[in-house]
């Protein structure tokens, strides 16, 4: 659900020009340019009474301003949401389980999802009519299929889709042989208001599985690469690309795979660590160690782990929107009835026309 709030926190632009305008009113209403002005230097004092009447005009604009506009993008793998068996995938996804997903997915109420291990076109309505049917309608939708027949990536969006540009045969060489993209990726563009769009990129590198063809660490590794190189490519379009890469890199935080996608330098994207709301406060601890709140994104049942392989990461002109206080992992109790993973949300602010 999509919230309209005033934001003059000094944190945005908005907070900020308020600041300076509240500066000069404190100047006039003390009474003494000279001594109680941080701003003396800026103009002569002839131009004082003109100068209050013009802040005094803009200060009765800023009550007037447009509102903030907040939305929230959030990721999950929904586990193998099948409505019919596939080669190689026999059971279809419980009426348990996927109560279970749209319980985790109300949690959020996100204005965008990206889904992963998505079934057909027809698993991915279904899911769509019954969120409606519990009050959280998205009327916009994209599934990518990839190379992988059984499982797709997707997005789900109250906002407009506008443009779509679906990577679908990707491919890259390892050892001399041709191997291609399992999920591809989703690739769209969201306009939230007439004045603020943005690019969502919507992941599912490689899993951990062993596979006889190739390593699955070096699979995923090459198409982390190619992924890299799609949001590359967008920063060569637009420096100032408002962009979210999102989903399931089935890789921890320092591994390669998940560094090539982050990138370095100038265009480097931020990990936005969703973690719990269970009472931490990331002020209270010893700022010469790292974080300790509990981030852990999915259960892996070979080797009885939990650990952080689903992501929200941003371009430097999209975490400017960003809300650290709207990101988050939803604990649902029993979570796991409805996927090995838990779903991630992020939240922005937009000032809209």
């Amino acid at each position: 659900m999509t919230v309209h709030e005033y934001r003059l926190d000094a944190e945005t632009p908005l907070g900020q020009i308020w600041e300076v305008i509240m500066s000069f009113l404190r100047c006039w209403y003390k009474g003494s340019w000279a001594v109680y002005c941080p701003h003396k230097r800026l103009m002569p004092a002839a131009f004082l009474p003109a100068w209050r009447l013009v802040v005094s005009l803009i200060a009765v604009f800023a009550a007037l301003i447009v509102p903030a506009q907040t939305f929230r993008v959030a990721a999950y793998n929904v586990e193998t949401y099948l409505d019919q068996p596939t080669e190689s995938r026999r059971y279809i996804k419980s009426e348990a389980a996927k109560a279970k997903v749209r319980e985790s997915i109300l949690a959020m109420k996100p204005d965008v999802i990206a889904l992963e291990e998505m079934g057909t076109t027809n698993a991915l309505l279904e899911l769509r009519t019954s969120l409606k049917g519990a009050g959280l309608d998205f009327p916009f939708s994209e599934l990518v299929e990839g190379f992988d027949t059984n499982i797709h990536v997707a997005v789900l969006s109250r906002f407009p889709i506008v443009a779509r540009h679906p990577h679908t045969n990707d491919a890259f060489l390892l050892d001399g042989r041709r191997f291609r993209v399992s999920r591809g990726f989703a690739d769209v563009e969201i306009q939230v208001a007439t004045n603020f769009t943005f690019t969502l990129l919507d992941v599912h590198l490689k899993s951990k599985r062993p596979v006889p063809e190739a390593d699955e660490v070096d699979l995923r590794l090459e198409e982390a690469k190619v992924l890299r190189g799609v949001i590359d490519q967008h920063f060569r379009a637009d420096p100032d690309v408002n962009m979210v890469v999102l989903g399931d890199f089935n890789d921890l935080p320092n591994s390669a795979s998940t560094r090539a996608v982050m990138g370095r330098g100038k265009f480097r994207l931020f990990d936005t660590r969703p973690s719990e709301r269970n009472g931490d406060d990331s002020s209270v601890r010893d700022l010469h160690q790292p974080l300790r709140n509990i981030a852990w994104t999915h259960f892996y049942a070979v080797d009885d782990t939990y650990s952080r392989i689903d992501y929200i990461l941003l371009s430097p002109a999209l975490k400017r929107h960003w809300l650290a206080e709207g990101t988050y992992i939803p604990t649902i109790p029993n979570w796991g009835l409805g996927s090995d993973h838990r779903p991630v949300v992020a939240s922005f602010s937009v000032q809209t026309e």
